[in-house]
């Protein structure tokens, strides 16, 4: 431990107030036996100026010092530069573009965007070898982001380096590929390959719009490639394609030893396993991945509508029929996205389907859209039902797509868009979030009355989305057989949807005009999406959640994310990452360390 640490946390446990000398003993000395703390500036032990500089010539120039997204705001209020980001600040493509730009403003009592000291801009998987080196050389805490797009908080820290690989977004298609090691093992597949930078706006433009092929990715287009993998991934296809994480071939990482390590299911398979859903941020620097293509379905297609029950009762009685409906016409791999329910009685489509025509896609729903017209008596379409389906090569399309916001910033890719339904997730600031995948059995006849009334009681405190797509039964048996392969918590595997429970308001940036926020009213919110998730919770032993879209402050995380998974990725952790160079919240080994990830806690 640096002297320096150890005044400050032994000087902090002096002035505690009821301390007394024993406590304070045993506490510095549990922290003795930990003996690490990374070093921050002021320390004795940060590195000097010249050190800095010679970082930044071995990176070619790349190293930035990283300034608040809003820190022209606070010294320049009337400034260009202020103006700038206040005018993109709803611009996912924009805060992604920005080394201290985060996706989310912050969570309530959770996290706040905070700037690295320094950045390396990496360009090359060699910036990323010299980046690792230095930080683990120099004891610092590092930081790995390629957009910043984390509910979580993971890419971004206070005093810390960060490897930014938002650069390295190259993106190159194989007709045959197949990963080192398998030669004349594995049958040639086509393939695309794309930097850590990529995004998956950048994947579907290369393989759907040029190549007339697919490649299962995310929801959000601004949502970083290497990231979703890391995380299990889902998108709105999942339920025919599988998760992301199961279409991944190979990838390129660079390991807490700064050895640059290709990995596949032939080399290091513990370690692609572990990419493979076991969270970013923990394993290394992923910097190149391989995914498998497929062909490309005709046609995409969609659902839509509001129905608002007049009653309570009646409410009930659609909760009902719907999930009868689900169960009976659109537990397949074609239909996914969401359903909303709401404490305003209300239940409103939001969902997609891959590989039906415009013909099929609305037979689908006709039964369900019939029985709502004839019960006028009980419920009341707010907004018009409907189905339909579209070729599928244009569904990325931003030109004449009334569904998507271009990017108009000068430079950008005539490509660049993103979806309008997700506008509200962009900079927001985060009261709550929770999830929970529920499993299918749920919806077989002897347990469907249970189902209703659990998400019946939920939906009187907090609307719930229910992503039918983040939930793989139903999907063919040969996806969720790839997804049982990945380190993804098995629930998910065995779930017919992901129920998310969250809310937030405006973007709350440090520094950013009229930024305050009503923290009492924001934490009734957030004790009414505790209140929400409890009737679900209590129909489903050990719940599921998925790590990336989950509870901050879940106290049972490494079950809920890994479920029996977790052993073996501690196992891979201690193997590749021994010192714990790379931490984020709840990820992998991270209750070896303090909450900020500074000190080493001894082991319990």
């Amino acid at each position: 431990m640096q002297r320096r640490s150890f005044l400050r946390w032994s000087g902090a446990l002096s002035l505690s107030a009821g301390l007394n000398a024993s406590i304070i003993s045993k506490a510095v000395a549990a922290m003795a036996v930990a003996g690490k703390s990374r070093v921050r500036p002021g320390d004795v032990n940060w590195p000097s100026e010249a050190v800095w500089s010679e970082l930044k010539q071995a990176v070619h120039g790349n190293l930035l010092a990283v300034p608040a997204l809003f820190g022209a705001c606070v010294a320049q209020p009337e400034g260009e530069a202020c103006s700038d980001v206040v005018s993109h600040m709803h611009n996912p493509f924009y805060l992604g573009d920005q080394p201290g730009g985060t996706q989310v403003s912050g969570w309530l009592n959770a996290w706040k965007p905070a700037p690295s000291v320094y950045a390396i801009k990496a360009q090359t998987t060699a910036d990323v070898v010299a980046g690792v080196n230095f930080a683990r050389q120099h004891n610092l805490r590092l930081v790995v982001k390629g957009t910043g797009h984390s509910y979580q908080g993971t890419s971004n820290a206070p005093d810390s380096l960060l490897i930014w690989t938002r650069a390295m977004k190259q993106v190159s298609l194989h007709d045959q590929f197949v990963a080192r090691g398998g030669e004349g093992v594995d049958a040639p597949v086509p393939a695309v390959t794309a930097g850590a930078g990529a995004l998956w706006i950048d994947m579907y433009h290369a393989v759907v719009a040029e190549a007339g092929r697919y490649v299962q990715g995310g929801g959000c287009t601004d949502v970083g490639v290497a990231g979703l993998i890391q995380s299990g991934g889902y998108g709105s296809f999942s339920k025919g394609f599988g998760s992301v994480a199961s279409g991944l071939l190979e990838a390129e990482i660079v390991t807490a030893d700064g050895e640059v390590r290709i990995v596949n299911a032939h080399t290091h398979a513990d370690l692609f396993w572990a990419l493979k859903g076991g969270g970013g941020g923990s394993w290394g620097v992923v910097t190149k991945v391989t995914l498998r293509t497929h062909a490309l379905p005709e046609y995409f297609g969609a659902a839509w509508g509001k129905i608002k029950a007049n009653s309570d009762a009646a409410y009930h009685r659609l909760i009902d029929h719907f999930m009868q409906f689900y169960a009976g016409h659109l537990f397949n791999p074609h239909w996914g996205e969401q359903v909303h329910l709401g404490p305003d009685n209300t239940l409103e489509i939001s969902m997609v389907c891959q590989g039906l025509d415009e013909h099929a896609a609305q037979q689908d729903w006709q039964p369900f859209f019939d029985w709502v017209r004839t019960s006028a008596q009980d419920l009341t379409i707010v907004d018009e039902l409907g189905a339909g389906a579209w070729k599928a090569r244009g569904w990325w399309n931003v030109e004449g797509n009334s569904s998507m916001i271009p990017d108009q910033r000068p430079g950008s890719p005539s490509y660049y868009g993103w979806w309008s339904g997700d506008q509200g997730q962009v900079g927001v600031y985060l009261h709550g979030y929770d999830s929970i995948w529920m499993p299918q059995s749920l919806l077989k006849t002897a347990q469907r009355r249970q189902l209703v009334e659990a998400l019946y009681q939920s939906s009187r405190h907090k609307k719930l989305d229910m992503q039918f797509n983040k939930g793989l039964a139903g999907a063919p048996p040969e996806a969720i057989e790839a997804a049982q392969a990945t380190a993804t918590n098995p629930a998910a595997a065995n779930a017919f949807a992901l129920i998310i429970i969250a809310d937030g308001e405006k973007p709350a940036y440090a520094g950013q005009p009229d930024a305050a926020i009503d923290t009492q009213a924001a934490s009734r919110d957030a004790q009414r999406i505790d209140l929400a998730m409890q009737p679900l919770t209590r129909i489903v032993p050990r719940p599921g959640s998925y790590v990336s879209e989950s509870n901050y402050f879940n106290p049972h995380w490494q079950q809920a994310f890994w479920g029996a998974n977790y052993p073996r990725l501690q196992s891979v952790k201690k193997k590749y990452d021994p010192d714990g160079l790379f931490f984020v919240h709840h990820g992998v080994g991270s209750e070896g360390w303090s909450a900020d990830g500074f000190v080493r806690l001894a082991a319990r």
